[in-house]
C-alpha cells in the first residue's frame, strides 16, 4: 500500500474509534426515558449511567500515555477497543441499573485509552508535514459525536430496541481491531517509566470530582453544597498534584510540556475555546426544544447542520493554514467562531429554519477549522519521546473543558432564571447564555496572539509556501 493511502487509512481508523467514544458520551441521553421504563427506574436515577461513563474517562485518561509506552501502542489500542466493546455488550444486555452502571464504567475505561492512544498512533505514523490533513479527519469525531449522538439515540429507541444503541458498537469495534492489527505498527518507548501511583490517585480523584461537580452545576440534581464540595475537593487534588509533579522525575501527567510555547498555546487557548464549543451541544437542542417548542426530530435535523459544516471544512483546511499560518488562523478564527455564537443569540421562535440551518452550517465549518488547527499545532514541537505524555495531557484537558463548557451553559441559564425570578426558560435566557459562552471562547485569543508568526511552520508547510 502506498504511504499516503496507508496514512489516510490509519487516520480513518483512529477517527472511527474516537467517534465511537465521543458518540457514546451523548447517545444515551435522549433514550433515557425509554431505558428507564424498561429497567423499572426513573429517568433521573438513570442519569447516573451518563455520569459514571464520564467519570471513568476522567480517571483513566491520565495513565493512557504510560500504558502505551509500557505495553505498545497497537496492543493497547486494540485492547481498548475490546474493553469498549465488552462494556457495550454489557450495557446492551443489562437488566437492572447497577449492571448498566458497571458496564458504562467499563466502556469509559476503554474509551479513556482509545482516544489518546489512537492519537499517539497517528502522531507516530504520519509525518508532521501531513499532520494537518490527518487531524482534519481526527477532529471531526469531537464535533460529530455530541451532535449526532442524541438524535441517533432517540431514533433507535423510538423505532427499535434501546439495546441497539450499544450493540451497534460491536461490528465497528470488530472491524477496527482487524484493521489496527493489519496496518498499525506496535510503537513503544524503549526506556520504561515507573508507574506514578500517587499521581494517578491525585489526578483520578481530582478530575472525577471536577467532572462530576461541573456535570451537576445549575441542574438541581444534587444539593448546591454537594456540587461546591466536589469542585473544591477536585481543585484541591489538582493543586496538590501540580505541587507534587514538580518534585518527581516521572509524573503521570507531565506538566513540563507546557514549557513548549506552541503546546502551551494550543492547550490553554484550546481549553478556553472548547469551553464555548462544549456548551453548544447542550444549549442548542435545549433552546430549539424548550425555548422554541420544536420536536426532538426537527431539533436534531437542524443541529445536524453543525456536523455537515464540520465535514465541509476538510476540503480547504490545508490551503487555509498553509496560506495564513497557525497564528493568524487561530486568532482570526476564534473571533469568527465566537461571532457565530453571538449570531445564535439572535435566534427566535419566528426565525426561519433555513436561516438557522445556514448559520449552524457556516459556524460548524469555522469551529471545525479551529479544532483541526489547535490539534495540529499542539504536537508541532513536541519531541518524539514525549508524544505519549502529550496525548494524555491533551485528552485530559479536552475531557475537562467539555464538562466545564456544559456546566458554564447550565450555570448561565440558572443565573438568568434566578435574576428573573422565574422557573421556566424563555428564548431570552438562551440568547444571553449564547452571548456568555461566546465571550468565553474569545478569551482564547490572547493565548494565540502570544505565538510567533511562524509557529508550527513545519506542520503548516508555511515556510515552503512562502518560498514558492
Amino acid at each position: 500500500m502506498r504511504p499516503g493511502n496507508r496514512q489516510l487509512l490509519i487516520s480513518l481508523i483512529v477517527a472511527c474509534a474516537m467517534f465511537m467514544q465521543n458518540m457514546d458520551s451523548t447517545i444515551i441521553a435522549t433514550a433515557l426515558p425509554v431505558i428507564a421504563r424498561s429497567l423499572g427506574e426513573s429517568p433521573l436515577r438513570l442519569n447516573v449511567a451518563i455520569t459514571c461513563y464520564l467519570l471513568s474517562l476522567a480517571v483513566f485518561v491520565p495513565i493512557s500515555g504510560w500504558t502505551a509506552d509500557r505495553f505498545g501502542a497497537r496492543r493497547v489500542f486494540s485492547a481498548a477497543i475490546v474493553v469498549f466493546m465488552l462494556g457495550s455488550i454489557g450495557c446492551g444486555l443489562s437488566w437492572n441499573l447497577p449492571l448498566l452502571v458497571l458496564s458504562r464504567i467499563v466502556q469509559g475505561m476503554g474509551g479513556a485509552m482509545m482516544v489518546p492512544v489512537g492519537r499517539l498512533v497517528l502522531l507516530k505514523t504520519v509525518p508532521r508535514s501531513e499532520l494537518v490533513r490527518a487531524m482534519s479527519y481526527v477532529s471531526l469525531p469531537a464535533l460529530l459525536g455530541p451532535v449526532t449522538g442524541p438524535p441517533l439515540g432517540g431514533f433507535i429507541a423510538t423505532y427499535g430496541s434501546w439495546r441497539w444503541i450499544f450493540f451497534i458498537n460491536i461490528p465497528i469495534g470488530l472491524l477496527g481491531i482487524a484493521l489496527v492489527n493489519l496496518f498499525i505498527e506496535d510503537f513503544r518507548e524503549t526506556g520504561r517509566r515507573p508507574f506514578d501511583f500517587r499521581g494517578f490517585i491525585l489526578t483520578g480523584v481530582g478530575l472525577a470530582a471536577l467532572a462530576f461537580g461541573f456535570e451537576t452545576v445549575g441542574r438541581g440534581a444534587v444539593p448546591a453544597t454537594v456540587t461546591i464540595g466536589l469542585l473544591a475537593g477536585g481543585l484541591i487534588c489538582i493543586v496538590l498534584y501540580v505541587r507534587y509533579a514538580n518534585r518527581v522525575e516521572y509524573p503521570v501527567i507531565d506538566l513540563s510540556l507546557l514549557r513548549i510555547p506552541t503546546y502551551a498555546a494550543a492547550t490553554i487557548g484550546g481549553f478556553l475555546f472548547r469551553m464555548g464549543l462544549g456548551a453548544l451541544p447542550f444549549l442548542l437542542p435545549l433552546m430549539l426544544q424548550v425555548g422554541f417548542g420544536l420536536s426532538a426530530l426537527n431539533s436534531g435535523m437542524l443541529t445536524f447542520a453543525s456536523a455537515a459544516g464540520a465535514m465541509t471544512m476538510k476540503i480547504g483546511v490545508n490551503t487555509i493554514i498553509r496560506s495564513l499560518g497557525f497564528r493568524t488562523v487561530l486568532v482570526g478564527n476564534a473571533v469568527i467562531s465566537a461571532g457565530f455564537l453571538f449570531v445564535y443569540a439572535f435566534f427566535q421562535p419566528s426565525t426561519p429554519h433555513v436561516v438557522i440551518f445556514v448559520a449552524l452550517l457556516a459556524g460548524g465549518f469555522f469551529r471545525s477549522l479551529q479544532m483541526t488547527s489547535i490539534n495540529s499545532l499542539g504536537y508541532a514541537d513536541v519531541p518524539g519521546p514525549m508524544l505519549s505524555r502529550a496525548t494524555s495531557l491533551t485528552s485530559m484537558c479536552q475531557q475537562l473543558s467539555q464538562a466545564v463548557g456544559v456546566a458554564t451553559g447550565a450555570l448561565l441559564l440558572f443565573i438568568f432564571l434566578a435574576l428573573r425570578g422565574e422557573t421556566h426558560l424563555t428564548p431570552l435566557d438562551f440568547s444571553l447564555a449564547f452571548v456568555g459562552v461566546g465571550i468565553v471562547g474569545m478569551l482564547s485569543v490572547p493565548f494565540f496572539l502570544r505565538m510567533s508568526p511562524d509557529a508550527g511552520a513545519e506542520v503548516s508547510g508555511r515556510g515552503k509556501f512562502a518560498q514558492s
